[in-house]
């Protein structure tokens, strides 16, 4: 069956979902986690009248925005910079709040940990995957 043809129950069949690499996986859910403590840290800030409540919304929003952002592009370079663009702004957010330091450290070590280790996964899976196919064809 083509993937244009339709199925017995008259809904046409779906392409398969491209594969995500461990390190694209990894970037997007370290960038999501991080928009959401931003939100709740935005919140926090305004609750400690650190920030007012514009400050609060349009920061807190644009800082949400790129984190988002970075997280559905992570496939590409700009997700990458997005990614690093979001973790200078956290930490540099510490000089509102100092625990915004330690929040900003934390998140930036799981990301550095998300782009080193699912790189390396990443690349163990490619030999991986090329050695098998080698293999196959010397056989066949």
């Amino acid at each position: 069956m083509s993937s244009t043809q339709p199925q017995p129950n008259g809904q046409p069949r779906r392409t398969p979902r491209r594969q995500r690499g461990t390190r694209e996986s990894l970037m997007a859910i370290v960038l999501g986690f991080e928009a959401i403590v931003v939100g709740l840290g935005a919140l926090t800030l305004l609750g400690l009248r650190a920030l007012n409540f514009v400050q609060a919304l349009v920061g807190g929003g644009l800082v949400i925005a790129v984190l988002i952002a970075g997280a559905l592009l992570a496939r590409f370079t700009v997700g990458l910079v997005l990614g690093w663009i979001a973790q200078a702004v956290v930490v540099a957010s510490g000089f509102i709040t100092g625990a915004m330091f330690v929040v900003g450290a934390v998140f930036t070590a799981m990301w550095v940990y998300a782009l080193v280790q699912g790189g390396r996964i990443d690349r163990a899976r490619n030999v991986r995957n090329n050695g098998h196919a080698t293999r196959e064809d010397n056989t066949q």
